[in-house]
């Protein structure tokens, strides 16, 4: 008889594999959309990288054309710039150059939009801002759109 009582007492009784599941449910709530905005981050990061390289070949290309370039696919072509393959099906670049006056810029953006091919969902844009030199948009903290 004592047997079987030792037997019965070494499971888990299912008030406590409830308590396990409530507590894992509730860290999952908490990790799920942190694990999500951090993923976002990573996404928009290849865009701002890709920004950055835009803009500072913009500077170079006006610095030695002495005009800015018709679009990012101009200094693609020339040299100025390598955007791979790959970025262009998951971004779309669109630039409005900044003003140059005595030697300040005024004015001017870059702005990354995804593409259907992007894993974080199509049309999300993050836009660099030349006068203020900042971003907004996807991954940002601000997360405006």
């Amino acid at each position: 008889m004592n047997l079987i009582k030792n037997k019965m007492r070494e499971g888990f009784t299912l008030v406590e594999i409830l308590i396990v599941v409530v507590i894992i449910g509730i860290l999952a709530t908490i990790a799920i959309p942190a694990y999500f905005r951090y993923v976002e981050r990573g996404y928009a990061s290849d865009a701002k990288v890709q920004i950055k390289n835009i803009a500072q070949s913009a500077e170079i290309f006006y610095q030695e054309q002495q005009d800015w370039p018709a679009d990012w696919q101009e200094m693609n072509a020339q040299g100025y710039l390598d955007i791979k393959t790959s970025t262009t099906k998951k971004w779309e670049f669109d630039c409005s150059w900044p003003d140059v006056e005595g030697g300040m810029l005024s004015g001017g953006t870059i702005t990354a939009t995804s593409l259907p091919d992007m894993p974080g969902g199509e049309g999300k844009s993050l836009t660099f801002n030349w006068e203020e030199g900042t971003y907004t948009g996807y991954g940002q903290k601000d997360q405006s759109q």
